[in-house]
């Protein structure tokens, strides 16, 4: 599936940010490029610089890495129930919630490196079995409908999103 392919219906307009982000790409590529090269990228921080926030109330890098992590699992749920035609409505989620209870800034950059390559790699394995009637299958999240291709270019412009907002606020 290309980026081209989703449609405005398919994700709410909050989303569209990420979406633009990507570009025009092929999902699955594009997934596995990123799983190339974030790792890098989180490796290269400096390790004096992952639990510093730019300004009061903000996350750590630490914490926005873990966002990212904890965001691309939720959204790997909801693309399972909406691949598997569950129509139930699912609830958003409080990102600030998650990050008090995360424990991000007690990890090392090994763990979060880890946990990002597990996860990563999870995303791969359930969009490689999706066929194209799946990823054109939508659910409802947040109050909006959702497809779940749309979720495979919402979770790579998350992604790139919070990557451009720590090598711009962050380093």
């Amino acid at each position: 599936m290309k980026t081209t392919e989703i449609k405005s219906g398919d994700y709410n307009p909050y989303f569209k940010t990420y979406v633009d982000l990507v570009g025009d790409v092929d999902l699955i590529p594009q997934l596995e490029k990123q799983l190339e090269n974030f790792p890098k990228f989180i490796k290269s921080i400096p390790e004096e610089k992952l639990r510093y926030s730019y300004a009061e109330g903000k996350w750590t890098v630490l914490e926005a890495l873990q966002h990212v992590i904890d965001t691309e699992r939720i959204f790997q749920y909801r693309a399972l129930r909406f691949s598997r035609g569950d129509e139930t409505p699912l609830m958003g989620f409080d990102q600030d919630v998650f990050i008090p209870y995360s424990r991000a800034n007690e990890k090392s950059i090994t763990e979060i490196v880890n946990e990002y390559i597990t996860v990563r790699n999870s995303t791969l394995s359930l969009f490689r079995s999706f066929d194209s009637n799946a990823l054109k299958r939508k659910g409802i999240a947040s109050e909006s409908p959702m497809s779940v291709g749309a979720i495979g270019f919402i979770l790579s412009g998350h992604q790139r999103h919070h990557r451009d907002v720590i090598r711009d606020r962050y380093l």
